[in-house]
């Protein structure tokens, strides 16, 4: 059984390439990054030690890359709801981002497709930091449901 489309939900037939998938801000903050990497076991010390952070020449603790991979998969699973599924999520990571100051997550529909009976859709994403530059970029690959009732 599907789950249920809400009123929120965006179908297949109404996405189009070119369109703007809803803005997230996050501001991690240093004791979130000590629960994150406990709960992804990541126990590198620039995750969480400020002191080995600016020894290896950062400017503080960096943010996991895991945990930004996380808010560019909120990007989309935020605007796809509840009745999408997230299939591909691909990162990389082109800047250090540092706890206590905002990520802005965004998005863009870059084409959309039916593969069988699952309707997809591709997106660009990615993160900028509070300096404006983008750190953090990413692909991910929405099925989304059809307004014919075919399954996600």
């Amino acid at each position: 059984m599907g789950q249920a489309v809400s009123a929120a939900t965006p179908f297949f037939e109404d996405v189009s390439v070119g369109d703007s998938l809803p803005t997230i801000v996050r501001e991690t903050t240093y004791m979130q990054q000590v629960v994150y990497a406990g709960q992804a076991r990541d126990y590198f010390a620039i995750h969480h030690d400020r002191d080995t952070a600016r020894a290896a020449g950062l400017p503080d603790v960096i943010i996991l890359g895991s945990l930004k991979a996380a808010f560019l998969g909120q990007v989309v699973t935020t605007w796809g709801g509840a009745a999408a599924t997230l299939k591909e999520l691909e990162v990389q990571y082109r800047g250090i981002d540092v706890p206590g100051k905002p990520l802005t997550g965004q998005g863009v529909v870059r084409r959309a497709w039916v593969d069988g009976d699952a309707h997809l859709v591709e997106c660009d994403i990615w993160l900028v930091n509070a300096d404006g530059v983008q750190t953090t970029r990413g692909r991910a690959i929405v099925a989304l449901p059809s307004r014919a009732g075919r399954p996600v």
